[in-house]
């Protein structure tokens, strides 16, 4: 009895010292983590601004429904209006002022510049006369009326892709209907960002120039030739670094002043007009016709090249219907319509005042835009003018990132990093695409030098934009049923438009190869990135969990392995959650196995709401295996290690994940979860990959593009832990070379008939998983003597083993609290 009491005293005081042990080592890990400021999540599921921005939200659509309620009392007129506000075509003040600001700027800055154009190639003021004014004010009223009301406005303004515009928003509603429709929309696509960087450059610098028509600057300008391209590069700069503060920001500041600047056009040209209201015979369209085919039209077929000019930006109109709602393009478009009219207009009934003035006849350079008004309004003029200028780069830079959003979704560009910094969707921000913009735009500066060289190559790439768009408008009203409408609209409007590239193809050698050079560039990353893709599709699997589970399984009980870490995260672009994609399973059984307590297979969502956190598990059954959908809405950040952790301790509290403890402090700060390696797959081509040169180099090419695109590393947060980026082989067909031949001097010495036993594969009684088998066994014999014969044997071990005493005691330790 005594004995027994004894070993019951030592081993109460053993198990104290244990536990003792156990917390100090605990406490020392918890102060270890408090060191390091890893990102948590909270247990609200939004944050108080967020819950603000939903409370006023929920406050004005409540206002909206009242005051709808209110209106729809009033008659068949309100009831019209509730109806109205009630579908996709809702307008609002407050978006109204946005579309100003953020699609017409481009089309507003064209009265600057078209007259000027159209006096330069009809050989100056003097060489014109009322047929040649009436012409080109006939065809600038129709030429606006067709394209940007009848085409765009009328028709494709009515085609959408869930609210989105443009040409590969068109594109993705038809492309079921053939596989050359990719064509035309990848070369319209292309056309469209090649002159988002000439649009910038051409508007701002011309309206930079404009301040040296201004008398008081004129000797500044002549002393330091540079300084109109040093404010210019200025600007531009200024421009692109607020972009990410979004267009509905920048467009509430911008549409205040097009408001002004349209206004300011109208009232201008209605004062000319008051001399000469005949100009409005113009309305007629044979006088345009007529003139384009006279004789005494010195421009010949070229005079459609300047005529297009007062159509730029019209692309614009579809292209940012998803930035500002459908209904507040229709609103404003009338208005933006009557004021370009009433200044083209102006300018003509000027023109024709004054085209036997010798002041004016004599001058080299003349613009009637400015010479029809004051000296002293001129001033006003060429602030607004220089205004008007950056606002037009504005509706190009954010067309060009919603076409670049597109195409993203088809696969035609490769994934970037977007954000999302207004209270919708539709409005965007690419940091990659802003920054790449930026720098061409700066080197189109570099290059032309000023607004008269790059002009040479303005438009061009544009009507290419619009005859796909016209070909692409016409295939979905042939599937919609419209037989006879389709027909008609794709003669009438590929005839203008072909006949404005014609006219447009007259300045390639001038500047125009620039934007087609610009053109090709993009077409190749889209074409390239397109059929790597497609190449990459034809070898991708999926596996079923009856495929893969059994491996896995055997993998997460082989002791011989010992952990790559504790939970394995992979990233991938497959939301479905009920099978593993092929390059996960390799990548965990590739050379050395990936064993881990947790393997983890994670998809990444962007939902149409804007404060979106949900999360879905599949397990498969197992404790092992996790397959994560996480969705979120594009207004949260895509923190992922912060959500990652949240999912575990969710999984690890319902029992469906087993508890796990770091042992040692680790970056996360998290001690209750334990290790976690991101891993990234990436795909190359073998050299024995049976694959054409064409594709070899499609595939090389698109990796290429991918490596200067930028890594989801940096967009989800993962660079502080240290991600494994991976490469696997792209798993095509491969060619089988022919045996080598054995020509050394051995093969005189017979060889062995018999196969012998590798002496690296016989088991080795101290390998991780006989040895420490042994060893535990050993232990746990161990300690039930000691218990059965109360503490004689506690400390020694019978039998032969090769492991010391050491051995024997530091497992005893590691295994008793779990013993007891």
């Amino acid at each position: 009895m005594p004995n027994a009491k004894r070993a019951a005293a030592s081993k109460s005081t053993q198990a104290e010292q244990i536990a003792k042990t156990l917390k100090q080592e605990e406490a020392a890990l918890l102060r270890a983590d408090t060191y390091t400021k890893a990102p948590k999540v909270s247990r609200r599921t939004l944050t108080k601004e967020e819950r603000e921005a939903l409370a006023k939200q929920r406050e004005a659509e409540n206002k909206e429904a009242e005051k709808l309620a209110f209106t729809a009392s009033k008659g068949r007129i309100g009831r019209w209006w509730a109806r109205l506000q009630s579908g996709p075509n809702k307008i609002t003040w407050g978006m109204a002022i946005v579309a100003l600001g953020v699609v017409y700027g481009d089309i507003g800055t064209s009265p600057l510049y078209t007259a000027q154009t159209f006096l330069s190639g009809q050989g100056g003021l003097g060489n014109v006369d009322r047929t040649a004014v009436l012409g080109m004010l006939s065809l600038v009223f129709w030429s606006i009326t067709m394209i940007t009301t009848v085409k765009y406005v009328l028709i494709a303004m009515k085609i959408d892709n869930n609210g989105e515009g443009g040409i590969f928003a068109l594109y993705s509603l038809i492309r079921r209907h053939g596989a050359w429709l990719a064509i035309p929309a990848m070369l319209g696509g292309a056309a469209f960002l090649a002159d988002s960087v000439l649009t910038p450059a051409v508007s701002i610098s011309s309206a930079v120039e404009g301040l040296q028509t201004l008398p008081p600057l004129e000797r500044l300008f002549d002393e330091n030739p540079s300084l109109t391209l040093m404010i210019t590069v200025v600007i531009i700069v200024v421009l692109f670094s607020v972009q990410s503060r979004g267009t509905e920001s920048i467009g509430r500041v911008f549409g205040s002043i097009v408001l002004v600047w349209f206004s300011f056009l109208a009232v201008v040209g209605l004062f000319n007009l008051s001399n000469d209201w005949t100009v409005f015979e113009a309305l007629n369209p044979i006088y345009g016709i007529q003139f384009l085919f006279s004789p005494h039209n010195e421009a010949g077929i070229a005079l459609m090249g300047t005529v297009f000019l007062s159509t730029t930006g019209a692309e614009a109109l579809y292209s940012d219907m998803g930035h500002v709602g459908r209904g507040n393009i229709y609103f404003t478009w009338p208005f933006i319509k009557v004021a370009l009219v009433c200044n083209y207009f102006g300018q003509g009934a000027w023109m024709l005042a004054n085209n036997r003035n010798p002041e004016y006849t004599t001058m080299k350079t003349l613009n009637p835009f400015f010479q029809m008004m004051t000296p002293n309004v001129r001033y006003i003029a060429v602030v607004l003018s220089v205004t008007a200028g950056v606002i037009a780069s504005q509706a190009l830079i954010t067309g060009a990132f919603t076409m670049v959003s597109e195409a993203t979704r088809l696969n035609w560009m490769p994934h970037l990093q977007v954000r999302y910094p207004a209270r919708t969707r539709g409005q965007l921000y690419i940091p990659v695409v802003n920054g790449v913009l930026c720098a061409s735009t700066l080197m189109v500066l570099a290059i032309f030098k000023d607004s008269e060289h790059i002009s040479a190559a303005y438009g061009l790439a544009l009507t290419i934009t619009m005859i796909t768009t016209t070909v692409l408008l016409g295939v979905y009203l042939w599937y919609a049923g419209r037989h006879f409408g389709a027909l008609l609209f794709t003669v009438v409007f590929l005839a203008i438009q072909v006949m404005f590239f014609i006219a447009s193809m007259a300045k390639f050698l001038h500047g125009g190869w620039f934007t087609m050079l610009l053109t090709l560039g993009i077409l190749f990353v889209m074409y390239t990135w397109n059929e790597g893709t497609k190449l990459e599709r034809a070898q991708r699997r999926h596996m079923r969990p009856a495929d893969f589970l059994p491996a896995l399984d055997k993998l997460h009980g082989d002791f011989r392995i010992p952990y790559f870490a504790d939970n394995i995260v992979y990233l991938t672009s497959d939301a479905e959650t009920k099978r593993l994609d092929t390059d996960i399973f390799f990548s965990i059984f590739a050379d050395h196995p990936k064993r881990a307590r947790a393997w983890w297979a994670v998809s990444v969502e962007t939902t149409d709401d804007p404060f979106t956190r949900e999360y879905s598990v599949e397990n498969f059954g197992t404790s092992f295996l996790f397959r994560v959908r996480i969705r979120l809405g594009f207004k949260v950040s895509q923190s992922i290690p912060a959500y990652i952790h949240q999912i575990m301790h969710d999984l690890s509290k319902t029992g469906e994940l087993p508890k796990q403890q770091s042992l040692y402090p680790k970056v996360d700060a998290d001690p209750d979860i334990g290790t976690i390696r991101y891993v990234l797959i990436h795909k190359a081509l073998m050299p024995e990959s049976k694959v054409s040169a064409r594709g070899a180099f499609l595939l090389q090419a698109k990796y290429a593009i991918r490596h200067m695109a930028g890594s989801p590393v940096k967009w989800f947060g993962l660079a502080p832990y240290n991600p494994l980026i991976e490469v696997q082989p792209l798993f095509v067909s491969t060619r089988r070379p022919p045996r080598l031949k054995r020509t050394d001097l051995m093969r005189s010495v017979p060889l062995p008939s018999k196969r012998k036993a590798d002496p690296a594969a016989i088991p080795n009684p101290l390998d991780t998983t006989t040895g420490l088998g042994e060893l535990v066994k050993q232990v746990e014999s161990t300690m039930d003597s000691a218990d059965a014969a109360g503490g004689r044997a506690g400390s020694k071990h019978s039998g032969k083993s090769d492991f010391t005493q050491a051995d024997v005691t530091i497992v005893s330790r590691m295994i008793r609290p779990k013993r007891h």
